[in-house]
């Protein structure tokens, strides 16, 4: 028997309906329809986090990003800047580069050899007409920026214009990590079978984290709790978070880091969250013990226990900073049901592997909880792509993953009214 055509989605009505406190329902997450949607309503015209200045140390270094049909370059230009261009070439269309990640003097197109400068200008078009302007002929440009050694981009010739106010909040607490002169020790992309949604949201709530036992060696899993909804089995847990963090704040004070809770996940356009504190075990970084991973910290810091610094972007990064060193993760869209996590380490410009950190020490607890948060996000998919699914009510405690669907659904009613104004 021939199985039936699945019938479209219509995403506006499911955008108009959703209800506040619940989880989306199922085509959000299994849709191609959404899924289509979500590339050009969210990774189209927003900021996105794409590489550190660490993947391009010297100019002519470059990584290639795909985003739904896009690819883009990145790349450091002859002045040391930060470049992006559509992986397009001018002349007929050909995919540029092919690698992911390499280094190049120009950018040549293999099929007929256009030739572009770093800063993308044409330089050399062979056999063309007299009257021929290479001038016109520019590869076509992307907005990037980079945040105190983090690299953005946004697709849309009309950016979010508060990514300058996001960015002056956030620099102050990244810049004393020096981000931009740090190496790249470690980079793991991991294949999530789980739509991009259920990846983010996972990540925003510690609900789960009974079932990261490496993480929860250094990490306080009292992440969206307080005195009003702290479970009875976390109240030690949380008392040692109080103390630690009491003791943390004087060294953040005495030298002037800040630390404050700044959270405006789903108040603004380009949404963020940044907070300066402890660590669990010895206070210094993410490995059994709590203990630094690195002897060489990534800045002149007098001491190593300074917890974490942890970063979030709508709508597709999180970052934890250390003393010794710092971990940043990008979520890709590459289907309804799969997703790319890549997750990289990053070290002082000067540590030697072996001497100053050992890689395994290094990348053990967020490795492993990467892996087990792969398997927690392709269950959700499982389930939610069930007939039998219907949304569930968000924890007190998920406050954050409330927050992700609600500038999630803003973002896809904006672009729906633009897109019906302009018809």
């Amino acid at each position: 028997m021939k199985q039936a055509t699945p019938a479209a989605v219509d995403v506006a009505e499911f955008v108009a309906r959703r209800s506040v406190g619940q989880s989306l329902e199922a085509p959000f997450y299994v849709s191609q329809e959404f899924f289509d949607l979500d590339i050009e309503a969210v990774f189209a015209r927003h900021w996105l986090f794409v590489a550190t200045d660490a993947e391009l140390p010297e100019p002519g270094d470059y990584v290639t990003v795909a985003i739904g049909p896009y690819s883009i370059i990145v790349v450091r230009d002859d002045n040391e800047d930060v470049r992006a261009f559509h992986n397009v070439c001018r002349h007929r269309g050909a995919r540029i580069l092919g690698e992911e990640r390499g280094t190049v003097g120009n950018i040549v197109c293999g099929y007929h050899q256009w030739t572009y400068g770093v800063d993308g200008k044409l330089l050399h078009a062979p056999s063309q007409a007299p009257d021929f302007a290479p001038s016109c002929f520019s590869l076509r440009s992307v907005h990037a920026r980079t945040v105190a050694g983090l690299v953005y981009i946004c697709l849309s010739q009309t950016p979010p214009e508060d990514f300058d106010e996001v960015a002056a909040q956030a620099e102050p607490y990244l810049a004393p990590h020096n981000l931009a002169k740090a190496k790249v020790a470690a980079q793991i992309d991991l294949v999530e079978n789980g739509n991009w949604k259920l990846t983010m949201e996972n990540n925003r709530e510690c609900y789960h984290c009974g079932g990261h036992p490496e993480l929860l060696c250094a990490y306080f899993p009292t992440y969206g709790y307080g005195e009003q909804n702290l479970p009875a089995v976390l109240r030690p847990t949380y008392e040692r978070y109080l103390q630690a963090d009491a003791a943390v704040r004087l060294t953040y004070d005495s030298l002037g880091l800040p630390y404050t809770l700044v959270e405006e996940l789903d108040t603004r356009t380009t949404g963020f969250r940044i907070q300066r504190e402890p660590l669990d075990g010895a206070g210094e970084s993410y490995t059994s013990d709590g203990k630094a991973a690195c002897k060489r910290l990534l800045a002149d810091f007098p001491t190593a226990r300074l917890g974490r610094l942890a970063f979030h972007t709508q709508p597709n990064a999180w970052f934890h900073l250390m003393a010794d060193h710092a971990i940043t993760f990008s979520a890709i869209p590459l289907g309804p049901d799969r997703t790319l996590v890549r997750t990289t380490w990053l070290v002082h410009a000067d540590a030697v592997e072996g001497i100053d950190y050992d890689l395994d020490t290094l990348t053990k607890v967020w490795a492993a909880t990467n892996e087990q948060d792969a398997l927690f996000v392709a269950r959700a998919q499982q389930g939610v792509s069930s007939p039998a699914y219907v949304p569930g009510p968000y924890a007190p405690s998920e406050e954050d993953v409330e927050a992700f669907a609600n500038w999630y659904v803003t973002r896809l009613r904006a672009y729906l009214s633009d897109t019906e104004r302009q018809r």
